[in-house]
């Protein structure tokens, strides 16, 4: 018995790498902080690929100001909200090596999407590489 349960195991190892490695620490949602000017603020670093934090929890009809701080020294991304419906439409580039701010006030209640968009010829896009994360509006 424990052969085939050593065999399944080695199995799903070559099948899926990341199932035999446990995740070290789960993705936690960022909570913006509300400063005294009524503005809520977060940084949110853009790395290779990801974003973190990667799910950022915000209230409703409360303005936000992010600031995007590119932690890449070559590849220039950028954070993408396409939520028309929630009267999000946001694209801000983010220089490799450099921080922007982006501004907007949340109307609708829900999680949004957000995501990099870049892409180099025939590869993968980076939002296809798993550069997303989710705006969480409360």
């Amino acid at each position: 018995m424990k052969r085939v349960a050593a065999f399944l195991f080695a199995l799903a190892c070559l099948l899926c790498p990341s199932a035999a490695v446990p995740a070290a620490n789960p993705p936690q949602a960022a909570t913006a902080e509300l400063s005294p000017d009524g503005i809520q603020r977060a940084t949110i670093l853009v790395d290779s690929y990801s974003y973190s934090p990667d799910h950022l929890i915000v209230k409703r009809g409360v303005p936000v100001e992010l600031t995007l701080t590119s932690v890449t020294w070559l590849v220039p991304h950028n954070f993408v909200i396409d939520a028309p419906e929630a009267g999000l439409k946001l694209n801000q580039e983010t220089p490799a090596g450099n921080s922007v701010t982006v501004r907007f006030t949340p109307a609708v209640e829900g999680r949004y999407k957000f995501f990099c968009d870049k892409k180099l010829l025939f590869f993968h896009s980076h939002e296809e590489k798993g550069m997303t994360g989710t705006l969480e509006v409360q």
